[in-house]
């Protein structure tokens, strides 16, 4: 599933430069991240690099966004076209 950012955020920003995809960004009033390209890393990390990074723990599973691994991968494959996941 993808990840969402709560009301928790405090705009730091630390997270929009580790996501691997893309897929953070500054919204209107907290970073927002993009779930069609949210893949929670998989393809490049074991763990979600913007929940390792954030100091109030923002990020969060979004139940809305349920995926498997496999359609992370595939998403993964659709993002980064010739580029094999670790």
């Amino acid at each position: 599933m993808a990840f969402k950012i709560t009301d928790e955020c405090i705009a730091c920003g630390s997270c929009e430069s580790e996501c691997p995809n893309e897929a953070i960004s500054e919204g209107d009033e907290f970073f927002v991240i993009d779930p069609d390209k949210c893949t929670e890393c998989v393809g490049f990390f074991e763990t979600q690099q913007c929940l390792d990074v954030c100091p109030v723990e923002a990020p969060t599973p979004d139940p809305d966004n349920e995926e498997t691994r496999e359609e992370l991968l595939a998403k993964f494959a659709k993002l980064h076209p010739g580029q094999d996941p670790a």
